[in-house]
């Protein structure tokens, strides 16, 4: 199941070529990036940078702070994490190409002595205990169907009374998932939690659950105006320039499973 993962989300390679010609034709000079103009592409969940700072902000974090981004993708919430707050930030992910990709992107915007990208499995962490001061998780659980692992895993590498954040997509009300979408070409490796089921999980790995927000219906407009971007051409940097020529069609699902409450988008901010 893992390499089914990680093959969805490895496109067809030349990732950073790609990304790099994308920039230059949007008008970016290569040698002068910051964190934000790499937003359109690496900030890879619903909602993208604002929802980054959003659910931060909810994380007391300091600048002596480090922090665990799991399922960390090409690196954009950690490297806006530590932009905007100084911190250290080490992320995690299943699929080597983006670990390879996040660092490099890192070092083009001269956040690589405070970022880090290891390749590693959400369910089985290789770090120590209590190693972390703030964890964050933004649209990964959904391909993990052993949840319960992934959360306990989390509790166990944060300091005690450190907090916990998560962002992800849930299974709505309103029936069975139109595929594809970004997380998912078919079934097999889509694993949606309910509202209740993410409550009894997060209990269940010891987290007290301080705050919860939906903000399903901010993400039905921010996908609607995405998909009219991608129907009346692609941006020079996309989503699409990783998931593939179909990203469109992601899109215009998402918007009719948000639409039809197929799915939610639900922060959740714990303390260990």
């Amino acid at each position: 199941m893992n390499d089914q993962v990680a093959v969805h989300y490895s496109g067809g390679g030349g990732l950073l070529d790609a990304i790099s010609t994308g920039l230059r034709e949007a008008g970016k000079d290569p040698d002068r990036l910051t964190a934000t103009d790499l937003a359109s592409v690496d900030e890879f969940h619903i909602r993208g940078r604002k929802a980054t700072l959003e659910l931060a902000a909810s994380l007391d974090i300091a600048a002596t702070d480090h922090v665990l981004d799991i399922g960390s993708g090409l690196g954009g919430p950690a490297r806006t994490l530590a932009e905007a707050y100084g911190c250290r930030v080490t992320g995690i992910d299943l699929t080597p190409d983006f670990c390879n990709a996040a660092t490099v992107l890192s070092e083009w915007v001269g956040l690589s002595g405070r970022v880090d990208f290891r390749q590693g499995d959400a369910t089985a962490l290789p770090f120590d205990d209590a190693t972390f001061d703030a964890a964050m998780t933004l649209h990964v659980a959904m391909n993990v169907a052993a949840k319960d692992r992934m959360y306990a895993e989390a509790r166990r590498v944060l300091k005690p009374r450190a907090r916990f954040a998560i962002y992800d997509v849930l299974q709505g009300e309103g029936g069975a998932i139109h595929f594809p979408v970004p997380w998912a070409r078919e079934p097999s490796i889509s694993h949606l939690a309910t509202p209740d089921e993410m409550s009894a999980l997060l209990s269940g790995a010891g987290f007290t659950v301080l705050s919860v927000r939906d903000s399903t219906e901010e993400s039905r407009i921010w996908f609607e105006a995405a998909a009219e971007r991608l129907a009346q051409g692609s941006p020079a940097v996309t989503f699409q320039t990783f998931m593939g020529n179909d990203f469109p069609a992601m899109a215009r699902n998402q918007v009719a499973n948000l639409r039809e409450r197929r799915i939610r988008t639900v922060s959740y901010i714990c303390e260990s």
